[in-house]
């Protein structure tokens, strides 16, 4: 498996990804506490250092262009300086920029202030608002002039607005007529909006909220799983569950891998690096199950990061090389067995 896996990652440099979905800018301030604030009970963080890195759907597409292959990334962000900051950030590091510049909305970005390797607050500037019809029509045309050039979809939805039924019938139209697959990294609003996709990788609470199930135990994983599949008729669902790993549900058996996390630092951007990595394993060629186990080597990787972190295509080989493969064995349950 170990050298199948490696083989299949070599490949990554041939393909091309189409990323859609919420864009944004996550910015850190990271600083030091030594007092209370004497004009509330609040701490004072002497500040350190800044950063800006890429969320949202721009992280999935930086995390795809960090294991080598190639990212189209289309959203919509603000006329805005914030907007001028994200459009650099992309140049730097080599994602085809297919970004809608709109003067109805500012760029989304989260700030977190961190000291002491500790949130302390969190401030979001965005606006969780439908597409207007003209933001629609030409996000659209410009994905009509991409349709042709890409191996696979991941739609990154982060409900802030850009995915919506149009949007959506589109890109099932294209995989379609394409014959390529459609990766969702979803929010159960939007649930319906997704029907006839490929895979579908809810975190565990969205899986339960899809399907009314609460899991803690087998039978309910696999129950909520089943019910996820049948309704939206995909081919496959795959449930990342923290601390408990991955769980792909398949030709009506539940396949759970065990986390590869050594240790967790900041789970932030985690389900970014997820179906990045799954999805350029399934489209270099590997079966689903591979392709999961491939997700959560990498998810192990990012977890032991500060940040928004992304995957390099030297971090994963060095990690599937290190790896103990011979008594890796994972089996597919039924409900009853």
């Amino acid at each position: 498996m170990k050298e199948k896996i490696i083989n299949h990652i070599k490949k990554f440099n041939e393909l091309k990804l189409l990323v859609i979905g919420d864009v944004m800018l996550d910015h850190y301030i990271l600083g030091d506490v030594s007092r209370i604030s004497p004009e509330a009970p609040v701490p004072v963080v002497d500040i350190q250092k800044e950063s800006l890195l890429l969320g949202g759907a721009a992280n999935v597409a930086n995390n795809i262009i960090s294991l080598g292959a190639n990212a189209m990334l289309t959203g919509v962000i603000g006329k805005d300086d914030t907007g001028a900051q994200f459009s650099e950030i992309l140049k730097k590091h080599g994602i085809s920029d297919y970004i809608l510049r709109s003067d109805k909305r500012p760029t989304t970005i989260k700030t977190r202030i961190i000291a002491r390797q500790q949130q302390l607050v969190r401030f979001d500037r965005e606006l969780k608002k439908k597409l207007y019809e003209e933001e629609k029509t030409t996000l659209i045309d410009i994905l009509n002039n991409l349709k042709n050039n890409i191996s696979g979809i991941v739609v990154s939805d982060y409900a802030k607005g850009v995915i919506c039924t149009e949007i959506m019938t589109l890109l099932l139209n294209f995989s379609k007529r394409l014959k390529i697959p459609v990766f969702i990294d979803p929010k159960p609003k939007n649930i319906e909006y997704y029907k006839g996709a490929t895979v579908i990788t809810p975190n565990q609470h969205e899986a339960e909220m899809i399907s009314g199930i609460t899991i803690n135990d087998t039978a309910s994983l696999f129950q909520a799983s089943m019910k996820i599949k049948e309704s939206l008729d995909v081919e496959a669902v795959l449930i990342t569950r923290g601390p408990e790993g991955m769980s792909l549900f398949k030709d009506n058996k539940i396949y759970t891998i065990p986390t590869m996390a050594k240790e967790v630092f900041d789970v932030t951007g985690a389900g970014d690096t997820s179906i990045a990595s799954f999805a350029l394993g399934y489209v270099s060629g590997l079966d689903f199950l591979s392709s999961v186990i491939l997700s959560n080597i990498a998810a192990g990787i990012v977890v032991s990061k500060l940040g928004t972190g992304i995957v390099t295509f030297n971090e994963l080989t060095k990690a599937l090389n290190e790896m103990d493969f011979s008594n890796f064995m994972v089996e597919g349950k039924g409900l009853h067995e």
